[in-house]
């Protein structure tokens, strides 16, 4: 046997192996699981969805938050559906011109407000109470109290009676039964010229900080006074942790807008007892937490 033929045998015996390994390891990187993409987490989250055209679909609940169900009738559930205008429009007052502070909004609710300076910060939570009310047929509960102590039922005026002031406040029949959304809405200018945060005020009921829902209001009654309204609040499950968002008219009468939280980067107040609850145009105490 010569040496070129042993060579010869050892060259061949050496690839073999090198190919056996190779196939080895080929097979062994193939059966590896197929590693899952990384989670982007530098991700910012957004605190507004710009296509979204109600309360609870503009903004989207805060990580870690989640809303709790409403019922299809309940007034939680008007609140959340208040439709939006555009994201990005600019608050209107009465007369169609813009309010000079905008810096306070993040989104203005799509609900006319009438051709008069009436449409301000009570009169928006009256409205809508009693619009709610009205659209679920319950107008035996629509009423408000004037400055007066005058309590003015809807059912009155439904039936075709009106409210004399002479002489003190009275009903006198001078019109013909009807409820129209017109007649309604002439009801509810009534209303606004003769109530205000300070009736408003007296008739509602005090609750403590950690009892707070959606519908619940923040109130000081009196000239001047202010109030503004939660519409919608989400909750931590495991903190238990409650968030809100606030909104208002204000003066002069203007369209109804979702308010930024200036102690914040996100429009989401946190409900804490104790303090003061500052707005981008008023503060409130948490003794001033009311509800209809």
């Amino acid at each position: 046997m010569t040496y070129k033929f042993i060579f010869s045998v050892f060259f061949l015996w050496t690839a073999l192996s090198a190919c056996s390994q190779a196939s080895t390891t080929k097979e062994q990187e193939q059966k590896k699981p197929t590693p899952k993409p990384i989670e982007d987490t530098t991700k910012a989250f957004s605190f507004i969805n710009p296509s979204g055209k109600t309360i609870e679909t503009r903004f989207p609940a805060p990580p870690g938050f989640v809303r709790d169900s409403s019922s299809a009738n309940s007034f939680t559930r008007y609140l959340r559906n208040l439709p939006l205008k555009p994201d990005g429009s600019p608050v209107l007052l009465y007369d169609g011109s813009q309010k000079g502070y905008q810096d306070g909004q993040c989104a203005v609710v799509n609900l006319p407000i009438g051709k008069k300076d009436l449409h301000q910060c009570a009169d928006a939570l009256m409205r809508l109470r009693a619009e709610y009310l009205w659209n679920q047929k319950r107008y035996d509960e629509i009423g408000f109290h004037l400055v007066s102590g005058f309590y003015a039922k809807y059912t009155p005026w439904m039936n075709g009676s009106r409210v004399s002031l002479q002489g003190g406040a009275h009903w006198v029949p001078t019109a013909a039964a009807s409820n129209t959304y017109n007649d309604f809405w002439k009801y509810m200018e009534f209303i606004f010229s003769y109530a205000s945060t300070l009736s408003l005020a007296r008739e509602m009921k005090s609750i403590q900080p950690n009892e707070i829902a959606i519908g619940d209001v923040f109130i000081k009654g009196g000239a001047p006074g202010h109030c503004v309204i939660i519409i919608d609040l989400v909750c931590n499950p495991e903190t238990g942790e409650k968030k809100f968002l606030l909104a208002q008219s204000y003066m002069p009468a203007q369209e109804i807008q979702v308010l930024r939280n200036p102690a914040s980067e996100d429009m989401w107040y946190t409900a804490v007892d104790g303090g003061n609850l500052e707005t981008p145009e008023w503060s409130f105490t948490w003794d001033q937490l009311k509800r209809f």
